[in-house]
């Protein structure tokens, strides 16, 4: 599959694309842990990360690959410290478009001086995210175990990952 991917920040006219890649990720209940039943409007409120935060969409024309929301992992004394999460279209998996959102990703807290990049909850049977963030550097700082529900294994653990920048 040939990709022609652009990266740019996110704008509410693409919601329409993002919120059934959202709703299918989520309802899948293996990798994040969003109520199930949120409205469009409620979903939108919560991914489109407002300032000092950024929300991105990777596109292949006027195909949307995937989205990616980042910014500070805590306010006031954790601010120094950036966060993402990062959804691809099931479509659209093993293109590249992960890999290449989370360069973006880290390359934007770097630019607006981030001191890391901490992941909260990466689910640990979601291999293939523990492998890339692997690949691009972070390490998991630890794992809470039985921490989040799987729809298909119960109780699993959640990684912290970390990256200093």
């Amino acid at each position: 599959m040939e990709i022609d991917m652009e990266i740019r920040t996110a704008r509410h006219h693409d919601w329409p694309q993002i919120f059934p890649v959202f709703r299918a990720i989520v309802a899948a209940g293996d990798s994040y842990s969003y109520p199930e039943d949120l409205t469009s409007d409620a979903a939108e409120a919560l991914w489109m990360e407002p300032p000092p935060g950024h929300c991105v969409v990777a596109m292949d024309g006027g195909q949307l690959l995937g989205t990616a929301k980042m910014g500070p992992n805590r306010p006031g004394r954790g601010s120094h410290v950036a966060t993402a999460a990062f959804m691809i279209s099931p479509s659209f998996r093993r293109t590249g478009a992960g890999r290449a959102l989370g360069l973006y990703a880290l390359e934007w807290a770097r630019q607006s001086g981030y001191r890391g990049m901490q992941f909260n909850a990466v689910v640990e049977t979601n291999t293939a995210a523990v492998r890339l963030w692997e690949s691009l550097g972070f390490t998991i700082a630890g794992t809470v175990p039985e921490a989040f529900n799987h729809a298909t294994l119960g109780y699993v653990g959640l990684h912290v990952m970390y990256q200093r920048l």
